[in-house]
């Protein structure tokens, strides 16, 4: 499908079917705590899923100097080929990662910068997406895959989705790691590692009271990791109270700690950081430091797999999301529903807000995830 002017459309419909199988796989990195097995899910249920020839994720190096291939599956399994370790900047992968921008290609062997066409001829490798894993627009890793038939733009959009949700997977989980082998280093025991999340926080604030409330309930890797970042952050800062809440929706750990004139900005930084985690999973992170160096901090994330109904479209709403999954344009729906263009962009902003959606496809497929639509209403 492509408009006037020749530029490929994307066909909503097509679309879903594609996010589909991209949901599939994020449900598949749930309680995944290794980077390269996060890795080797993605990459083998590309291959297995979504008619990927082979795929392959390289992770960049702590020194950013290289990146180091940990999955490969379809016509390749091998991660310790010519490819194995590839040098910041150099071949297409290492390109990509020095540069955080995706390169597609439907005529692979016709590249110029392939090392080898006649190999890409005799596997009939046609389509090649090499995708940044970036955090903060900086690479932490490269997705690439190759196919055999041309790659449509509905499937390379619900990559670009994928990449998103992986990167941050990927970075929680490295940070987790990381994490452990403080904590396990610390406390000289791997049996703390075996504890209830409020058990390893209190072992952490050993001289802090930790306040339980609510029953506790398994949590994802992500919020755990969270969660140790944090009371690590606040045993360091003189943490004076801490509460942890099981509430019916979300968790919830609220504390206060004393800063220093030489703690402040580092500790601000360090809540930066715990932020944008605590946004990945859908909460948010709010501090305030008052007067007296008193720096309150509070963390609200919702459980994981909420039940649709936690979240109401109003009538008009449904409507608007509906037709916008059909593809159809502002004015379009305007037309369609007898109201005003600017109307239409304030019923889609407050889809956006209460989906938690940046941009309208997130949106279409947070609608299609929480049951707002199904395949009828864009067919």
């Amino acid at each position: 499908m492509s408009d006037e002017k020749g530029i490929a459309l994307i066909n909503p419909t097509r679309l879903l079917f594609e996010l589909q199988k991209i949901d599939h796989l994020n449900q598949s990195l749930s309680n995944c705590l290794e980077p390269e097995a996060i890795a080797n899910k993605i990459t083998g249920g590309l291959v297995e899923g979504c008619d990927c020839a082979f795929a392959r994720i390289w992770l960049v190096t702590p020194d950013f100097t290289e990146l180091r291939l940990v999955a490969s599956s379809g016509l390749y399994t091998r991660l310790n080929g010519d490819f194995a370790r590839v040098p910041m900047g150099a071949y297409k992968v290492g390109k990509i990662a020095q540069h955080c921008i995706p390169f597609l290609s439907n005529s692979l062997a016709e590249e110029s910068w392939v090392k080898d066409r006649e190999w890409a001829i005799a596997n009939k490798i046609n389509g090649f997406a090499g995708l940044p894993l970036a955090i903060a627009g900086k690479a932490i890793g490269v997705l690439a895959i190759f196919s055999h038939q041309p790659m449509g733009a509905e499937f390379l959009e619900a990559l670009r989705i994928l990449c998103s949700s992986v990167a941050v997977a990927l970075n929680n989980a490295q940070l987790y790691q990381q994490e452990l082998k403080v904590i396990s280093h610390n406390s000289n025991s791997n049996l703390y590692l075996n504890k209830p999340i409020s058990e390893q926080i209190s072992s952490i604030l050993a001289n802090v009271r930790l306040i339980l409330m609510g029953t506790e309930r398994p949590l994802t890797t992500s919020v755990n990791y969270i969660l140790l970042r944090t009371a690590e952050a606040l045993k360091a800062n003189n943490c004076s109270y801490c509460r942890l809440t099981y509430e019916s929706d979300r968790l919830s750990l609220e504390a206060m700690l004393v800063l220093n004139s030489n703690s402040t900005i580092e500790i601000v930084k360090i809540f930066e950081h715990i932020g944008f985690a605590v946004n990945s999973t859908g909460g948010n992170l709010q501090t305030d430091i008052a007067d007296n160096n008193i720096m309150q901090v509070g963390i609200f994330i919702p459980y994981a797999n909420q039940s649709p109904t936690d979240i109401s479209l109003s009538h008009r709403e449904q409507e608007v999301v509906e037709l916008l999954a059909r593809g159809l344009r502002d004015r379009e729906i305007a037309q369609k529903l007898y109201i005003s263009d600017r109307t239409v962009k304030f019923h889609i902003n407050n889809v956006l807000n209460k989906l938690n959606a940046r941009t309208r496809i997130q949106a279409i497929y947070r609608a299609y995830q929480r049951g707002f639509l199904g395949l009828q209403n864009i067919i």
